[in-house]
């Protein structure tokens, strides 16, 4: 029987290969997956096609196994199902019956809920007889999809139930989720819950955004280019807007969304690790250690303005039109209370107390139902500080930009003065522009691809530390109290980009938002 890993053609274009030898694939040893909440629609649309797109490229073993953990009243057979259907809606490789008759011979389904000890038992069965039936080595990665306050009851029952504990010479990983508590306080009680039952290394804090390839090529557009780095500072820089908008409102997940917040699910996280990787230092390797030493001083450094009023802005979105559409407002979405005061907006200002960015202030933004889809890193440069021409040449240029493009038209733009063509001189702003999708063939693998082959290689550098969450946490949690006094977020309509206060916060400095 051909197994996975002797498909023809799946590693020879494989882009997840080893950084130290671009010959060899990154294969995951014998392991097994197992994920809590496997209904949801992260596991359908993300993780089960990613684990179908790591077998389709061979790089999961012959012998993976996959059990899914849910209150649902199924047999194997019907979980099997289930998974088939996700993967042939949502995987990005082409649906090859070979490997997936591979693949289904390793999964299972464990019906249950997360006080059910009965359940958990059979958990435990279940993983041994995959251990004797597939060789799994008793190698198995724990995915917690599931709300954060499931956490802590799952992770007891895990060590309850001797499955945290790995037989010798095997491994036993937790895969958690944001958010990783919803204060400074909620976190530090998680990480103590988390470390009493994982040795930190076992412990994988998934954001989804460091598996993504543009987010990767920040180290190395900065670190591998001499044309860059020398220009990476105050001397330079006049400052750094990172941007996270959706178009979309917050769908059916109401009972999530309410009291979390956009800055809670987007700042404290994502945008947070975009500012740690775009300020931080060269780091000494590319190991996990080094690069987490790096963050962490930049996130030590970060200091909130004295001013948390002029400096930051909460909005929530109201009825208006998106993509030709008439959309309700926050308040009219189903399941949100009336009198809601959750930010679907949230913009900051922050500052980086070091060296190299002394006086440049970093401006992070995000929000739903905004103008259209997109995430970028635009550091923006100073003006050059003098220009010989006359001031009619030059009336449309603005200032030089490097925007680091992570979705959804992954690549890097860089915006410059040039003559326009003509026997006057004529100065105007024009861009060139890198595109992922034209300069290479490979196609760039899911940012989940990434990171749960890195969880089952044991690969922690994409994996935020819990001190990291704890002082993002630090950063947050003033500006979060500040406005839980401030009233009601200040409203914009669905499909602007967000509060006339987020424009003003920028005018007052003679700057101004990007317009993607």
């Amino acid at each position: 029987m051909t197994t996975i890993n002797e498909i023809p053609g799946n590693a020879a274009q494989n882009p997840l290969r080893d950084p130290r030898d671009r010959r060899l694939p990154r294969i995951a040893g014998p392991s097994g997956l197992v994920i809590f909440g496997v209904t949801g629609d992260l596991s359908r649309k993300k993780l089960m096609p990613a684990v179908y797109d790591l077998a389709s490229r061979g790089l999961l073993p012959p012998g993976f196994s996959l059990v899914g953990f849910a209150r649902r009243d199924w047999e194997h057979e019907d979980f099997a199902q289930v998974v088939h259907d996700a993967v042939k809606e949502h995987a990005r490789t082409p649906f090859r019956e070979e490997v997936w008759q591979q693949l289904v011979q390793g999964v299972r389904f464990v019906s249950g809920t997360f006080d059910d000890d009965n359940a958990f038992d059979t958990l435990r069965r279940t993983v041994d007889e995959l251990n004797e039936a597939r060789g799994t080595g008793g190698n198995f990665a724990f995915y917690l999809s599931i709300p954060p306050g499931s956490f802590p009851k799952v992770v007891q029952q895990l060590k309850k139930h001797g499955l945290a504990d790995p037989p010798e010479g095997s491994w036993r990983r937790a895969v958690i989720e944001k958010p990783f508590g919803h204060d400074l306080a909620s976190a530090q009680e998680l990480n103590r819950i988390v470390h009493d039952v994982f040795p930190p290394e076992s412990i994988f804090r998934i954001d989804h955004y460091l598996g993504k390839e543009t987010v990767q090529n920040i180290l190395a557009l900065r670190f591998a280019n001499s044309m860059f780095e020398p220009l990476w500072n105050r001397s330079y820089v006049d400052h750094v807007q990172i941007t996270m908008a959706e178009d979309i409102g917050i769908g059916g997940r109401a009972g999530y969304y309410d009291g979390i917040g956009a800055a809670r699910d987007v700042i404290q996280n994502h945008l947070l690790q975009l500012l740690a990787l775009t300020a931080m230092e060269e780091p000494a390797s590319f190991d996990a250690d080094a690069l987490v030493t790096e963050k962490l001083k930049v996130l030590s450094a970060v200091q909130l303005p004295e001013d948390l009023g002029a400096n930051t802005v909460a909005g929530q979105y109201t009825a208006g039109w998106q993509g030709g559409k008439k959309v309700v407002g926050y308040l009219e979405e189903e399941g949100i209370p009336a009198d809601s005061k959750t930010d679907t907006y949230a913009a900051i200002r922050l500052d980086i107390a070091n060296r190299r960015w002394a006086g440049v202030p970093f401006y992070l933004r995000t929000g739903k139902r905004l103008g259209r889809r997109v995430t970028e890193i635009a550091v923006v440069f100073k003006r050059a500080p003098h220009l010989p021409f006359d001031s009619t040449a030059t009336e449309e240029l603005g200032e030089n930009a490097l925007v680091i493009r992570v979705q959804p038209d992954e690549g890097v733009t860089v915006r410059f003065g040039s003559k326009v063509p003509g026997t006057s001189m004529e100065v105007r702003d024009v861009t060139m522009d890198f595109a992922y999708g034209e300069s290479f063939t490979e196609s760039s693998p899911e940012a989940y691809e990434r990171l749960i082959l890195d969880v089952l290689l044991g690969d922690p550098p994409l994996f935020p530390r819990h001190q990291e969450v704890e002082l993002s946490w630090r950063i947050l949690d003033p500006i979060e109290e500040y406005w839980a006094t401030e009233g009601k977020p200040q409203p914009y309509t669905a499909g602007t980009w967000g509060p006339a206060a987020a424009d003003e916060m920028l005018a007052r400095e003679g700057r101004s938002w990007r317009r993607p």
